[in-house]
């Protein structure tokens, strides 16, 4: 039998319960979910769920980054990362969820076992998961985002919905033909079809982009290391681009948590 490899992202969440999960009295908090795009600290990586608090009232309402490098939809729930944010959700809380970079994967490989079934509705296939040596029924993308929803309204908290921020492009950015991404469609279509509050983050930030070459934007936004990882200048952009769409929803009381602008 083929052994996995031992990977930071395959390592499962430790177990907590409400005891042991630190949180303020009076005030909400916001819990923020996802991939190393939301989350990552190392050397001149930078998540924008890590720098996206400078934009919000936190004597009012308190940030707390749970997003885990690695992780798809499927094995931030199935590691147990969602487990702990709901033990330590209260109802009043938030949650901010951005996955599908690593959803395309391999379902069942030695090395990461993430991926995702495309598509939104209810199909399964079962794996034989190398690295948990058991079997699994995966499920699809969007029946993935659709239980974080579902579950994060159970707990009493209210979800927000984000598309993938963009990856470098692979052509200069116009207007009239920007690169589509179908993890950004899938995300919205679950989003409307829950009645969840979404924030394009994709569309935002591609519009942003408009007129730059993708050597312009790996330069300005990305580290040398790759094409998916921001540095602190892009990890701002895509933070400033969810505070641009959530100002834009008509209806997501976290808005009111966000400073006011001045001039």
């Amino acid at each position: 039998m083929v052994e996995a490899e031992v990977h930071p992202a395959n390592l499962p969440a430790t177990p907590l319960d409400p005891s042991q999960i630190s949180r303020p009295e009076g005030k909400p908090v916001l819990f923020i979910i996802g991939d190393s795009t939301v989350h990552n600290s190392s050397g001149e990586f930078k998540g924008w769920g890590d720098v996206v608090w400078q934009y919000f009232d936190t004597n009012r309402i308190e940030i707390q980054n749970h997003a885990k490098g690695g992780r798809s939809s499927r094995t931030y729930r199935t590691q147990g990362w969602w487990s702990n944010v709901l033990a330590g959700a209260r109802k009043g809380d938030f949650v901010i969820m951005q996955f599908g970079h690593n959803d395309a994967g391999p379902l069942d490989d030695t090395n990461r076992a993430r991926g995702t079934l495309p598509g939104l509705g209810d199909e399964t296939k079962e794996i034989y998961n190398p690295i948990t040596r058991q079997r699994e029924v995966v499920h699809t993308y969007g029946w993935y985002i659709r239980k974080y929803i579902r579950e994060a309204r159970e707990a009493g908290m209210i979800p927000i919905v984000c598309s993938p921020v963009p990856r470098v492009p692979r052509r200069p950015v116009e207007l009239s033909n920007i690169e589509t991404n179908q993890y950004a469609v899938w995300a919205h279509f679950v989003a409307k079809e829950e009645n969840a509050c979404f924030v394009d983050l994709y569309n935002i930030v591609m519009h942003k982009w408009v007129g730059l070459t993708p050597e312009q934007i790996k330069q300005a936004y990305f580290t040398a290391n790759d094409n998916t990882h921001t540095t602190f200048a892009g990890a701002d952009l895509n933070a400033r681009a969810f505070v641009e769409g959530l100002r834009e929803l008509k209806s997501c009381p976290l808005a009111k948590f966000l400073k006011e602008v001045t001039e």
